[in-house]
């Protein structure tokens, strides 16, 4: 024991380190062993500070391992690490002196395999839908016939190309094009500025406003359309005021500007198919219309002509309106003389009975009483009486031409105008009606047919019954003398073979019911 305490006490030969010759020894040594590796893990534990650096864990099932992402290194990256992906990291050993610990310097990382991007895909898409920007209430109509379309996608590809034939062939429009990245760590930053450019023009400006937007690219890998895939890209797309068509790959391929765009589009040419109609069946539409209108026209011209020559037919002529009166004013007229003569005899004839027994005064009176008769006798000459004649016939000629056909003309006209108009409106709304009700029939048909049982025959089940009576349970089969049981596509009479199997202790239902090969429980008729 002493010899022990003798030995601590004395200084021996081994050389003195501090603490941080200790920390660069070891470093040294770690990075000389370990400067350039690949490690695959599975993230956990990211974090993001304000300096742009990137911490985070790359663990396994038994392991930890520390990483930093240097902030010129993170801009660069295709990928932006996620917690709980898995990546393949590439970079170097080093430790952390102020910690006394080691971690691995990222240069560059990467999904592992493209499950992990899947993956990676998958978790964004739920997140992005739980916000909304891929309802469908989000999303605009598509213009009828754009003025102006925005393309954005790489002005040096076949893409473009293929997009202004299309449109030419179509219906050709302006087209302005956005030139981007389409793939690459350029490419979401620039197709999202694209969006949000086309957006933030005036319309009616120098450079014109488009009225859609087509976002485009060929087909490619999962990682060549990554870009697609990135949250600034959707989030412009699903912010946009002005109706967007993704045609992102091919067919087969779906990206997430997919689900946040207005409409998408199988192939880029298709996009161009979607953005505007075929110019020579719309002339050829216009001409049918315009034909059926003319057709319109003339048939209803042709049936109002005849329309108004029946009942002008029914109208009175204008002659036979004044044949009546006149032949009655000629009649006044040759009756008026004689019975004015005859008039004046009977007063003359009166007024010489009454004369002798006037006075003098009286019979003076009567003087110019015969005097002023004589005058009005005089007045009616036959001249006269011919000139009061033809005064009146002027009169009445006056107001017969008073009488003109045009004006009943015009009332017909605007009686048949108000007839046609509510004619036309009685039409339309008896159209619709009888359209509203055939289509709630049909609809309540096919919601019959859904209900009933026999949708679920065809589904592979069957009917059972006794007479008229429905069977549902085993117990009643059993004991019923004769069953029929009803498929999709007819009835089948039979006649229980044996009565109810018995069960056994200890076996399961299944185990004591009888085969159907062995005949002991059903036999056809």
């Amino acid at each position: 024991m002493s010899d022990l305490i003798d030995d601590d006490e004395t200084p021996g030969n081994a050389p003195e380190f501090s603490v941080s010759e200790i920390s660069g020894a070891v470093k040294r040594t770690v990075e000389g062993a370990f400067s350039h590796v690949r490690v695959r893990g599975e993230v956990g534990r990211l974090s993001r500070p304000r300096s742009g650096h990137v911490y985070l864990d790359l663990k396994d099932d038994r392991s930890v391992l520390a990483g930093v992402i240097w902030k010129g290194v993170s801009a660069r990256l295709a990928h932006q690490p996620e917690e709980g992906m898995e990546v393949v990291a590439t970079g170097r050993i080093t430790t952390f002196p102020g910690q006394s610990k080691y971690q691995l310097v990222i240069e560059d990382i990467r999904p592992a395999g493209v499950g992990a991007l899947m993956a990676m895909l998958e978790k964004r898409r739920a997140a992005l839908a739980a916000e909304g920007l891929f309802d469908e209430a989000r999303k605009q109509p598509l213009p009828y016939l754009p003025e102006v379309i925005g393309v954005v996608t790489s002005p040096s590809g076949a893409v473009i190309r293929d997009i202004l034939h299309r449109l030419r062939d179509r219906f050709p429009r302006k087209v302005l094009i956005w030139p981007v990245a389409v793939q690459g760590e350029r490419c979401a930053p620039e197709v999202s500025n694209a969006i949000k450019g086309f957006n933030a023009m005036t319309p009616g400006g120098a450079l014109p406003r488009p009225d859609l937007l087509i976002v485009a690219r060929g087909g490619g890998s999962l990682e060549d359309l990554w870009g697609f895939n990135e949250e600034a890209v959707v989030r412009a797309a699903a912010e946009s005021d002005i109706p967007l068509i993704s045609a992102v790959g091919h067919e087969t391929d779906t990206t997430l500007i997919d689900f946040a765009s207005d409409k998408r589009a199988p192939t880029p040419t298709a996009a161009a198919e979607m953005a505007v109609p075929v110019r020579l069946e719309l002339l050829a539409w216009v001409e049918g219309q315009g034909g059926r209108l003319s057709r319109g026209v003339a048939q209803a011209v042709s049936l109002r002509k005849q329309r108004l020559g029946d009942l002008g037919r029914g109208l009175p002529r204008l002659d036979a309106l004044l044949e009546t009166p006149r032949q009655r004013l000629d009649r006044a007229v040759v009756q008026l003389g004689p019975a004015l003569r005859t008039a004046t005899q009977d007063r003359r004839n009166l007024a010489d009975r009454l004369s002798g027994r006037l006075t003098p005064a009286l019979e003076k009176a009567l003087n110019a009483k015969r005097i002023e008769a004589g005058r009005v006798g005089a007045g009616l000459a036959p001249g006269r009486l011919a000139s009061g004649l033809r005064t009146r016939r002027e009169a009445l000629a006056s107001q017969a031409r008073r009488l003109q056909s045009g004006r009943l003309t015009d009332r017909l006209e605007a009686a048949k105008a108000r007839f046609a108009e509510m004619d036309q409106r009685f039409t339309r709304v008896a159209q619709a009606s009888v359209a509203a009700r055939r289509e709630r029939v049909e609809a309540l048909e096919r919601l019959r047919q859904t209900l009933g049982y026999t949708e679920t025959l065809r589904r592979g089940y069957a009917v059972v019954r006794e007479g008229e009576t429905l069977v549902t349970t085993q117990a009643v089969a059993a004991k019923a003398a004769h069953l029929e049981i009803e498929f999709s596509d007819g009835r089948l009479g039979v006649i229980p073979g044996g009565g109810a199997a018995r069960k056994s202790a200890g076996k399961s239902p299944r185990a004591s019911v009888p085969k159907p090969s062995q005949g002991s429980l059903f036999d056809e008729e």
